[in-house]
C-alpha cells in the first residue's frame, strides 16, 4: 500500500486485537443506538433533541439559571460554534434569552426563561425513564461503577486532546 499524500509506502494500521474488537464493536453499537433513542424521546416530548435538551437542563440547574456561552459548550461538551446555533434556535422558541452579564458587562449569560424551564420540567420524567431503561437499569451497582470510570477516562482522553491541540 503507498499513502496517497506522501508517496511512500503506507505504514501497516495499528489493528485491533480479537479482545479490543469485541470490547469495540459493542460499544459502536451503543454509540449509534443510544442517541436516536435519547432524541426520540425528547422530540415527542417537547419537540427538540437531545442536545437542546441538555443546554435547558445545565441551565436548569445552574445559579439565576444562567451560564455564559463558554461555560454552557464546556458542561454540554459542545463547541461553541454549535451551542450558538442550538441558542438561537431555543431563543427563538423563547426558552432562553441572552443577557449582559451582571459580572462583565462584555459577556452575556444564557438564561433559562420560564417557557424553558416548563420544558425542561415536561421532557425530565421521560428523558429520566429512557437513560433508566437504556443505561442505568440494565447495569449492577458494579458495572455502573465502571462505566462511570471508563467513560470518564475516555472523555478526558478527549479533554487532554483538545488541550494539546489548544497550545499549538
Amino acid at each position: 500500500m503507498v499513502d496517497a499524500q506522501t508517496g511512500e509506502p503506507a505504514q501497516e494500521p495499528d489493528w485491533l486485537t480479537d479482545e479490543e474488537t469485541a470490547a469495540w464493536v459493542p460499544l459502536a453499537a451503543m454509540l449509534v443506538k443510544l442517541p436516536p433513542a435519547l432524541d426520540a424521546q425528547v422530540q415527542r416530548d417537547i419537540g427538540a433533541n437531545h442536545f437542546e435538551y441538555g443546554v435547558l437542563a445545565h441551565l436548569s440547574e445552574a445559579p439565576g439559571r444562567a451560564l455564559r456561552l463558554r461555560e454552557l459548550a464546556a458542561r454540554t461538551n459542545g463547541s461553541l460554534s454549535r451551542l450558538s446555533h442550538v441558542v438561537k434556535r431555543l431563543e427563538q422558541r423563547g426558552w432562553i434569552s441572552r443577557e449582559p452579564s451582571p459580572d462583565d458587562t462584555r459577556y452575556a449569560n444564557v438564561v433559562l426563561t420560564d417557557a424553558g424551564w416548563d420544558a425542561v420540567v415536561k421532557a425530565a420524567p421521560g428523558h429520566l425513564a429512557t437513560v433508566r431503561r437504556y443505561v442505568i437499569d440494565p447495569l449492577s451497582a458494579t458495572q455502573l461503577r465502571y462505566l462511570r470510570s471508563i467513560s470518564t477516562r475516555i472523555v478526558d482522553q478527549f479533554e487532554t486532546d483538545e488541550a494539546e491541540r489548544n497550545q499549538r
